[in-house]
């Protein structure tokens, strides 16, 4: 299950049949709430959601809860805003951690830590890894809650490094060796054609969260923790742009825009020998591979790391205090330490906590598949991904420049410099 599979699904859920849902309890003392899942209709999550819901209606009789299948995550937020102003709301929804300051501004959503009253609640809220939380909090305030949550990491074939002359347990380690190896696992025909590309990092959908593994290797944090400022023209951002316009430049990576969700599908064809996706294609990857692979850390330059991506627990602002202490109960329960662990087994995502890998099932899946604890162990060194209020446009004006530079329609530098200028006027009014 991929982290933004989501985004490529066909959206099967009407927006009526999403909305349609009322805030009324129902009798005998029940709480009703409607949860959001950014998913489309049928396949397997959804089997595996609707069995998390029966198993916590058993465990929570009072409590009657209905997902909604609600399309990509880009479909759930505007469904969720939109309800919300009709005054309809879900009670819950996974939405993306980096929408936090979107709900804030819309005065959608109400702080997690109004609920925590017990010891237990605390240890609960405390025990998420840390790097999860730089997307949850804000203001000295926790807004969301890690469910779904992710790294980049480097899929490379084994067999491909052998071929070419690499050791297939040492995948590179920093940029030079990244670009040294793509060059000897590129693979041209007789005409001169790319046969196998040696490196493919994917530029479409949501180019920033990948160029954020190159600017965080070299050390450079594109927004504020108050999502008011960016530094898109930062000398190091615009040097880590160059790196990958000379990977196309090279002929090590393919050229222009890349897609997102082919990506995984080039791999497994053997078309490209190494790729940055995230964590969430392991489970895809492992099941459709067929040949040896490693999962690695992404290359550093001036130091290791990687975004962290996926998505949070919401509570709507407009639900009743029954509703939203119900809705609580549900998000606490679904992040215990023993879901996560299947969780994660089952999809690829990142377990949210560390008492999650102290499970014995995580430990046994760890021993037995030691690449699922990659992304786990390079949360030492992520950052938060990149947010901003009014995110979507400020996003938007980063995938432009991105796009633009990877094209050749631009250079790093005027295309950073472009996006900067725009961003800073999208963000005037929060500064």
């Amino acid at each position: 299950m991929q982290r933004k599979t989501f985004h490529r699904l066909a959206l099967a859920a009407t927006a009526a049949a999403a909305l349609g849902w009322g805030n009324a309890a129902l009798a005998q003392g029940t709480t009703e709430i409607t949860f959001f899942y950014p998913v489309a209709v049928g396949g397997p999550i959804t089997k595996t959601m609707d069995g998390l819901a029966a198993d916590f209606m058993k465990a929570n009789p009072g409590i009657k809860v209905t997902p909604v299948y609600s399309g990509t995550y880009q479909e759930t937020i505007v469904k969720m805003l939109t309800a919300h102003k009709a005054g309809t709301p879900p009670t819950v929804a996974v939405l993306l951690s980096t929408d936090m300051f979107t709900l804030i501004d819309e005065d959608a959503i109400v702080p997690i830590d109004g609920f925590v009253k017990t010891a237990d609640d605390k240890a609960w809220l405390n025990g998420f890894y840390k790097a999860f939380m730089m997307n949850s909090q804000t203001g000295g305030k926790t807004w969301g809650v890690p469910f779904q949550r992710s790294t980049v990491v480097m899929f490379y074939n084994k067999d491909l490094f052998k071929e070419a002359g690499l050791d297939p347990n040492r995948p590179p380690e920093n940029w030079a060796d990244l670009k040294t190896a793509a060059t000897k696992l590129t693979k041209k025909d007789a005409s001169g054609k790319v046969t196998q590309w040696g490196v493919q990092i994917p530029s479409s959908g949501f180019p920033y969260w990948l160029f954020q593994t190159l600017t965080t290797t070299n050390d450079a944090i594109l927004a504020n923790d108050a999502g008011t400022q960016v530094k898109f023209d930062d000398p190091k951002v615009v040097e880590a742009l160059q790196y990958w316009v000379d990977l196309g430049k090279a002929g090590v990576h393919p050229p222009g825009v890349v897609e997102w969700g082919t990506t995984p599908k080039d791999f497994f064809e053997k078309k490209v020998a190494m790729m940055f996706t995230t964590t969430g294609n392991l489970t895809n990857v492992k099941n459709n591979a067929k040949f040896d692979f490693g999962v690695a850390m992404i290359p550093g330059n001036k130091r290791k790391g990687s975004p962290t991506g996926g998505g949070n627990f919401f509570i709507s602002k407009k639900a009743s205090p029954a509703q939203q202490e119900a809705a609580f109960k549900f998000a606490k329960w679904m992040t215990q330490p023993e879901r996560a662990a299947e969780w994660s087994i089952d999809t690829g995502y990142v377990a949210v906590s560390p008492a999650a890998y102290g499970t014995d099932a995580l430990r046994k899946y760890g021993r037995d598949f030691p690449a699922a604890l990659v992304a786990r162990d390079q949360l030492a060194n992520s950052v938060a991904e990149f947010s901003t209020h009014d995110n979507q446009r400020v996003t938007k004006a980063l995938n432009d420049g991105l796009q633009a530079a990877l094209t050749g329609t631009k250079t790093p530098a005027q295309a950073m410099q472009d996006s900067q200028r725009e961003a800073d006027r999208l963000l005037r009014s929060y500064k």
